[in-house]
């Protein structure tokens, strides 16, 4: 029988009364091995394994297997290996579905006869409401109001859900709209680095259902983003499986330099490692470097791993950590608590410390990091500011060309202006001023937004922003009309201490006024452009640009009128705000022209660091801190005054188009079917590379013309109220007819028409995709979609995978995967197969017009098992090839069977004499 502390590693931690901990140092005095030269990475999974060791998931070999780990990459037979987070942490976009889906569970069992009290949350969950407001109102002092006011307007019965989960489940805390983003409140509030449960001091460790959930490993708390199925098998008690991991060490070197920010370091850095590969490893810093970097600083570069691919990336805990956790407010006994933790595993950083192993080190020199963009179409794709034209121009060929360039000429020949009222730019880039207000054409900055957890953690950017607004409204620059601006901060310490700092009206003078504490349009929920703008961009197909200090700018989630879209720093977004166009090249052009006639350029307003460090002396401190995060549950009047639905069962409404009950579990059989290969298959979708899951499953606006538009007209709903598709999520009729309905979708089956559309075979019609699947389906014709290399990147969405099971479609075919979309797919009982290294469907000459067949799931599952696909033409010939199945772990292999994770949990949770029945 399995040993509780089978190591005898538990111990009291020296210092805190009362409190035991498990020694890591034990493993090396048993000999073992020596967890003092582990990554932390390592050392924090090897913690959670020891302290585990002798419960049902973890027996003695696991411990001593990680401690031994030595960087190499894993073996063909690598073992996976239980993970226990110490709390989930979700946000509303994807929580509202997990608690449909947990309520759903309750109903199935009570309709199998067991208790639904069994469903209920064994991990601490969290979940902050901030992905539900949309930038309605703008540029006005009453925005922030108003856009409160129609979010509680628009998504009543979604929070009424939320109510009745907070007294439904135990353990179940809710944020109220309004006070915050999930990330950043879990950075200044929410996270402990060290938590103490039942006697025992241990790491705080956690999973959430956003990819961004990283942002919290920037004060050394491993977490990362997992899709909403694992988040709620992880809620159930269920454990991850993890295979041995890889660790990719980076070590910083010097410091930034005057004008670069933490934003363009993480820029800088999310470009080095998507090249240099790190999809699906740990990311570890170190080096003296990071004496450089606050943990402000930190948070953003940890905040965007899933921009570079990276599962966390993690800081370890020093000085500056525990210096965070003083001037955001917690108490010195958890302060206290962190140091001697962190020092008696040898876990603490300091300036001259060796490297740990890792199984890769990189190199960065902080003093090389310069100003710097990302886009216009994805986070990797930096940009310095002397390349920002062209590098739209690379993508979009502004109307300067061809039959545009003689009219340029034209214009110069009658003496004009190769860039005047008309708004028609020069053919070729040149430095030259910009007038105050250029024309609306290509390249057009029509939403400047500072937004997001990304930046808005950071006082340092926040207040430069501040102090650059501050310096151009003195020289009298302002800000084009037809410039959407926003201010979004993360939490109510961000708009208290600007006000401190005199800079909230500072900014407020060049519009951009609170409108929300929430995502906003990182998100997606930009709001409508004013109608003469929108009119103007639609009937002159304007390539137009959004500037965001978010963390996603990919194709179609900013805004559907908007293509190109960069990512900067908050004083950034405010300098392209005044400018009115990225065709200019801010480090030499000016911004436009001041009230005493000169030029006004960035450099000479540009905040400096002392400048910086000054406001934050005097406006920011803990008492801020103290006072928004004392009544962080208590919501505002809206919240107060919503319906509580109380009971163990929530209430289904029929009638409801925001909260309906989902089929997942209805009719499941107490033993799972036997998998079957897939016969005769049609492709819905033939996709090229990084396909995200915005393309898969987008979060913005519901289009007037879609199939989802179509069902919410049925029901009754006016178009001013269809929302989102990422507030609908509760509703499955609504998510499935979204899925593939991003209007950026380039399907090669839909002979050349962009957005959610298809072919459907074998009648030829261009149809939706939801269309073509509701018929495939009644035919009774199984799905496959084709893909191309990193499908699924992005956010971790699990109604992309949600939405392609709904949709039919039995397996996708990729040549790679994003971590957690392939485990998404099998957590709903979809087969991710990957095309052999080299091969793809170009290559292999498949024209998505074939019936396929996929032999080999039948017998004999396994992990990495080859498949046999065979692709059937019209003409009766055949391409056969073959494909791994992603299905990584014996885990994997037991989900994928269950028909998904939820159905296998809840099989165990069922009463015994269903489960035999």
């Amino acid at each position: 029988m399995a040993r509780a502390d089978a190591f005898g590693a538990r111990a009291p931690l020296p210092g805190v009364d009362g409190i035991d901990f498990y020694r890591l140092a034990r493993l090396q005095e048993q000999g073992i091995g020596d967890p003092s030269r582990l990554p932390v990475t390592v050392r924090i999974l090897l913690e959670n394994l020891l302290r585990h060791s002798g419960e049902s998931y973890v027996d003695e070999g696991d411990v001593e297997a990680l401690a031994r780990w030595d960087g190499s990459p894993p073996g063909e037979h690598d073992k996976e290996r239980a993970f226990m987070p110490a709390r989930v942490l979700l946000q509303d976009f994807t929580g509202v579905p997990a608690v449909v889906d947990l309520a759903a569970m309750r109903s199935a069992m009570a309709r199998s006869g067991g208790d639904p009290g069994r469903i209920d949350p064994l991990s601490p969950a969290d979940l902050v409401v901030d992905h539900s407001v949309q930038v309605d109102a703008f540029g006005n002092a009453g925005a922030y109001n108003a856009n409160i006011e129609r979010e509680y307007e628009r998504n009543r019965e979604r929070y009424e859900l939320l109510r009745w989960a907070q007294q439904g489940f135990h353990g179940f805390s809710v944020v109220p709209p309004g006070m915050g983003i999930v990330h950043q409140v879990n950075l200044e509030y929410l996270g402990k680095v060290v938590q103490t449960r039942d006697g025992v001091a241990f790491p705080d460790t956690l999973v959430g259902t956003d990819s961004h959930t990283t942002m919290i490993n920037g004060i050394g708390v491993l977490g990362w983003g997992v899709g909403g199925i694992e988040a709620e098998a992880c809620l159930l008690g269920q454990p991850l499986f993890l295979l041995t991991p890889i660790v990719v060490g980076v070590r910083f070197h010097g410091a930034l330099r005057a004008g670069a920010t933490a934003t363009d370091l993480v820029l800088t850095l999310t470009e080095m490692l998507r090249k240099h590969g790190v999809v699906g490893k740990f990311v570890e810093f170190c080096g003296d470097g990071l004496s450089a970097l606050s943990a402000a600083d930190r948070a953003t570069l940890s905040n965007m791993s899933p921009e570079y691919g990276a599962t966390a990336a993690l800081f370890p805990v020093d000085a500056y950590t525990l210096q965070y956790l003083r001037d955001s407010g917690r108490p010195s006994s958890l302060v206290d608590l962190v140091e001697r933790y962190n020092r008696e595993q040898s876990t603490f950083r300091e300036d001259g410390d060796a490297p740990p192993v890792f199984s890769e080190m990189l190199e960065l020199d902080l003093t090389t990091v310069e100003p710097s963009m990302a886009g216009p179409r994805r986070p990797q794709d930096r940009v310095a500011l002397p390349d920002v034209w062209t590098s739209f121009c690379d993508v979009f060929t502004p109307k300067t060309n061809g039959e545009v360039a003689q009219e340029v000429e034209r214009l110069v020949d009658e003496g004009g202006s190769p860039v005047d009222g008309t708004g028609v730019p020069a053919p070729e880039h040149a430095s030259q001023d910009v007038p105050e207000e250029p024309g609306l054409e290509d390249g057009s900055v029509v939403i400047a937004a500072i937004t997001s957890c990304t930046n808005t953690s950071n006082p340092s950017v926040m207040v430069g922003a501040g102090l650059l607004a501050k310096k151009a409204a003195a020289r009298g620059l302002r800000v084009p009309e037809y410039v959407k601006t926003s201010l979004a901060p993360g939490s109510r310490v961000v708009t208290d201490y600007l006000d401190r700092a005199g800079l909230l009206e500072e900014l407020e003078k060049l519009r951009f006024n609170l409108v929300g504490y929430g995502c906003t349009t990182c998100i997606g929920n930009s709001g409508p452009l004013p109608d003469p703008v929108a009119e103007r961009v639609s009937d002159d197909d304007l390539a137009v640009v959004a500037v965001l200090s978010g963390n996603r700018n990919f194709e179609g989630r900013i805004h559907p009128q908007v293509k190109a879209a960069y990512l900067a720093s908050p004083p950034l977004v405010v300098a392209y705000a005044l400018a009115g166009t990225v065709h200019l090249d801010l480090s030499k052009d000016s911004l436009g022209t001041g009230s005493d006639g000169k030029p006004v350029y960035l450099r000479e307003i540009w905040p400096t660091a002392d400048e910086i460090n000054s406001a934050l002396s005097t406006a920011l401190s803990s008492d801020l801190f103290a006072t928004e995060y004392g009544r962080i549950f208590d919501g505002d009047e809206h919240w107060q005054k919503l319906p509580a639905p109380t009971g163990a069962m929530f209430a289904w409404d029929p009638d409801s188009t925001y909260v309906r009950e989902p089929p997942f579990f209805e009719d499941l059989a107490p033993e799972p079917p036997a998998p079957q290969d897939v016969r005769d298959a049609r492709v819905l979708a033939l996709l090229g590379d990084s396909i995200t899951t915005d393309h898969i499953s987008p979060a913005g606006n519901i289009a007037k013309t879609s199939p989802a538009a179509d069902y919410l007209r049925e029901h009754g709903v006016d178009p001013r109220d269809f929302n989102t598709y990422g507030a609908r999520r509760g509703n499955h009729e609504v998510m499935v007819r979204g899925t593939f309905a991003n209007i950026r979708l380039r399907n090669a089956l839909a002979q050349g028409k962009e957005g959610g559309y298809t072919e459907h075979f074998p009648s030829g019609e261009i149809t939706t995709i939801y269309d073509a699947s509701m018929r495939y389906q009644q035919a009774g014709t199984p799905l496959v979609v084709i893909a191309g290399k990193e499908y699924g990147s992005g956010s971790s969405r699990d109604w992309a995978a949600k939405g392609t099971k709904l949709l039919g479609v039995r397996a996708a075919i990729a040549e790679s995967y994003e971590r957690i979309h392939r485990s998404n797919l099998v957590g709903m009982g979809v087969l991710p197969l990957q095309f052999q290294p080299g091969e793809s469907a170009q290559s292999l000459g498949l024209t998505g017009r074939e019936v396929y067949s996929v032999d080999g799931v039948s017998s004999d599952l396994r992990p990495g098992k080859p498949m046999t696909v065979t692709a059937r033409a019209a003409d009766g010939s055949e391409k056969r090839f073959t494909a791994i199945a992603r299905l990584d772990s014996d885990t994997d292999v037991q989900y994928y069977r269950h028909g998904g994770v939820l159905p296998f949990v809840l099989r165990q949770l069922l009463p015994q004499q269903a489960a035999t029945a």
